[in-house]
């Protein structure tokens, strides 16, 4: 399997966990559609990217990278709302390196 589908799979699998909880809270459907479009382009990015790093670091850089615009617009509202959330991602930031790195080789 290439690279790319990799990505896109554990990226959708990474969003699913990670929008379970926000439906169950009952948060806007904007903001899970955000979540769920975070990961699966952080998939992707995590398993197409070249950087010589640790894949776990290389999951958890590209992650929060990619996470900057959506935190000043969330920072602006809440706050206290970036401490999840930041949580979140270096989990599940993380784990997509690693299983990235391991399945894709």
């Amino acid at each position: 399997m290439n690279k790319m589908k990799i990505g896109l799979i554990f990226g959708t699998i990474a969003g699913i966990i990670d929008v379970t909880p926000m439906i169950i809270q009952g948060l806007t459907w904007d903001a899970n559609l955000s979540a769920f479009s975070l990961w699966v382009v952080v998939g992707l990015l995590i398993a197409t990217s070249n950087l010589k790093l640790p894949s776990v670091l290389k999951g958890v850089l590209i992650s929060f990278l990619v996470l900057i615009p959506v935190a000043v617009l969330i920072a602006w509202q809440e706050p206290i709302s970036l401490i999840p959330i930041s949580i979140m991602t270096l989990i599940l930031g993380s784990l997509l390196g690693y299983f990235i790195d391991k399945v894709g080789g």
